[in-house]
């Protein structure tokens, strides 16, 4: 738990992305802590959530715990339909459909432009070279980065993680910020927040660049601060997140059943 409170820093970020979510938005979420944060959502205060995964399973609610995958049976037992990766992404969240989608990363900067391809020393070059660490890959995050109205990024608040540019986009956020996205055509709008251990950041409406917008009760800008790898700005009317109720505890671990995610 964090330092002594009765709830973790995990548990904290998966509440204050859930939050983000409101009633009968169409949410499409990966695995594990994002998927957490939506049917936590939808269990609190968003029960008429049309949730879906990568996957195409459609108006599931998690049965005995978080599922491994997005078509397990922890996910699949209660859909209300089934179809597949083309609908889902090529589709529903590519056409603009998709109200919001959550995503992880390993590695976020400034603009919200997301890694999970790779970590390399320096920068790659003008050919692509194999990574020092290879990492798990996009999944489906390329697609809800382009296509969902909106994106909330969920990252473990390490400066190993908040780089001023990443080495390789992933899932793209504003690029090299202002009217980037807007360039390409992403039918999607971008991120609206990076929610992390430690707090919330949120985009300025013309740099895009992501600044500190909260903190938790038990975080502190200075610690934000130092483990962001940019000049992170904070905004004038930073505040601190309301804690976690107990009705909102209860419902996030009624999807959490085991215990999974309740890390510190």
């Amino acid at each position: 738990m964090s330092e002594n409170l009765p709830y973790s820093r995990q548990e904290m970020m998966a509440i204050a992305t859930g939050r983000e979510l409101h009633d009968g938005e169409l949410a499409i979420f990966g695995v594990g802590l994002s998927m957490l944060a939506g049917y936590f959502a939808q269990a609190c205060h968003a029960p008429n959530i049309r949730a879906m995964t990568e996957g195409g399973v459609y108006g599931a609610t998690p049965v005995g715990g978080l599922p491994w995958g997005i078509e397990c049976n922890r996910i699949s037992a209660n859909a209300t339909s089934f179809t597949n990766a083309i609908d889902a992404l090529g589709f529903l969240v590519a056409s603009g459909r998709c109200d919001v989608g959550i995503i992880g990363a390993a590695q976020v900067d400034k603009f919200g432009n997301v890694n999970t391809t790779g970590i390399w020393e320096g920068e790659i070059g003008d050919r692509y070279r194999l990574p020092k660490t290879r990492l798990t890959g996009a999944g489906g995050a390329n697609d809800i980065a382009c296509g969902a109205g909106r994106v909330v990024i969920m990252v473990t608040h390490e400066a190993k993680r908040f780089a001023d540019k990443v080495s390789y986009i992933s899932s793209p956020g504003y690029l090299e910020g202002g009217n980037g996205r807007e360039r390409y055509g992403f039918v999607g709008k971008g991120p609206s927040a990076i929610i992390t251990t430690l707090g919330i950041l949120r985009p300025d409406p013309v740099s895009k660049e992501f600044i500190l917008e909260a903190y938790y009760a038990f975080s502190c800008i200075e610690e934000i601060l130092a483990n962001t790898g940019w000049d992170l700005k904070v905004s004038p009317s930073v505040h601190v997140v309301p804690e976690p109720t107990a009705e909102e505890l209860a419902a996030l671990r009624r999807v959490d059943q085991t215990g999974a995610l309740r890390k510190a």
